[in-house]
């Protein structure tokens, strides 16, 4: 089979950038497994959430999704409150910068089903198989088809195969943290505020979740120091449910009252990649080509980024080039370097300062957090840097 474009990938990443190029008119096949999805629950929320951003909210729109999109299961983030390892205190409001909110929380699970909605009643090509081999210009799958095409999207996560088979190189530097990730009933209500704390074992955050029968509902993602992360996985699970609401309780000052779990707890660890972008008729997009830490939650924000510029570096290219052409590419990732070097420095960085135990450096730390929040034209550049 021979097309212009193959994305290979079919989580968020690979099916937005499908059907993106797809509306821009370029021919386009997507290659993946094609997932099914049970009716959604109003009593059971899966465990991975993400933080829409109001440009990915935009960018979601544009290509017909973000209207499939239940409104009962998107929780608008009205305000962030996020707490020093002293009494370094940071709030920030979507009216500080003139927005009616700062993101939007919706599981994954919820914008993939939309997108595979809004992909079939586009009509576009979709190999349901699995990818075995590529070489420049061609790939193969499982079941033997051959797919030519001008341009390869490698949209399969941060393990990508796609990536791998290329040869292109990936640096990954490992945080030694482990993020725990679970929905929690909380005895008082968030009032779409999400709420974070620094400190010497990790990074605690509570995202604004829609509430259930049994009350007010946040997800919890945790980054724990993988040794410690691992001494609680490894408990039984009544001993490990006591162990986590005292430590919530703690961590958490009593913010949102009692915290109690109410989903399984998953845990995934924390790297830090990033690669060249690009290869020989290859463009990487999202985890495939560079993953963050989550304490800003930006990863999937950066990916639909990566998305959205490579569709209008693609689309916008000369009549004379084709989709693959060296220049197209080296345009795709001029254009995210920026984007994606600021982000990761943000993060990194955020790491690094609060990883530091140092008496005057955790000083200084919460005494600029404090700063920060009495400066009024600081705080609109976060959260004009955040929404982007």
């Amino acid at each position: 089979m021979k097309t212009s474009i193959v994305v290979c990938g079919s989580g968020i990443v690979g099916l937005a950038s499908a059907l993106a190029l797809a509306r821009r008119g370029q021919q386009v096949a997507l290659l993946g497994p094609r997932a099914t999805f049970a009716l959604a629950n109003p009593e059971h929320y899966q465990p991975r959430v993400y933080a829409i951003s109001p440009a990915s909210q935009k960018f979601l729109a544009s290509i017909g999704v973000w209207d499939l999109l239940p409104a009962a299961r998107l929780t608008r983030v009205e305000a962030m409150e996020v707490f020093g390892d002293g009494d370094g205190h940071l709030n920030l409001s979507a009216w500080q910068n003139a927005l009616p909110e700062l993101a939007w929380i919706i599981e994954a699970s919820e914008i993939e089903r939309a997108l595979v909605q809004a992909v079939q009643i586009f009509g576009l090509t979709w190999i349901n198989e699995k990818f075995v081999s590529y070489a420049p210009g061609v790939l193969t799958t499982d079941s033997g088809t051959t797919l030519e095409a001008d341009l390869f999207v490698a949209a399969d996560g941060a393990q990508s195969a796609l990536r791998t088979a290329a040869g292109l190189a990936v640096d990954i530097r490992p945080y030694g943290v482990t993020a725990l990730v679970a929905h929690l009933d909380a005895e008082r209500a968030h009032l779409g505020t999400a709420l974070q704390w620094f400190s010497a074992d990790g990074v605690l955050a509570l995202l604004p979740m829609p509430d259930t029968a049994s009350g007010h509902q946040v997800s919890m993602v945790w980054s724990l120091k993988t040794e410690l992360a691992q001494t609680l996985l490894a408990l039984p699970e009544e001993a490990r449910s006591r162990e986590l609401s005292a430590r919530l309780a703690q961590a958490s000052a009593g913010r949102l009252g009692a915290l109690s779990l109410r989903s399984p707890v998953f845990s995934f660890p924390l790297t830090l990649n990033q690669s060249a972008m690009i290869g020989d008729g290859l463009a990487l997009a999202g985890d495939a080509a560079h993953r963050l830490h989550p304490l800003a939650g930006q990863g999937l924000n950066l990916g639909l980024g990566d998305v959205e510029c490579l569709v209008d570096c693609v689309a916008g290219r000369e009549p004379f080039r084709t989709p693959g052409d060296p220049m197209v590419l080296r345009r795709y990732r001029r254009a995210r370097a920026e984007p994606v070097m600021a982000m990761r420095c943000v993060t990194d960085g955020l790491h690094r300062l609060f990883d530091v135990q140092s008496a005057p450096v955790a000083w200084l730390r919460n005494v600029g957090m404090n700063l920060v929040d009495r400066l009024p034209f600081i705080k609109r550049q976060l959260i004009g840097g955040a929404s982007r």
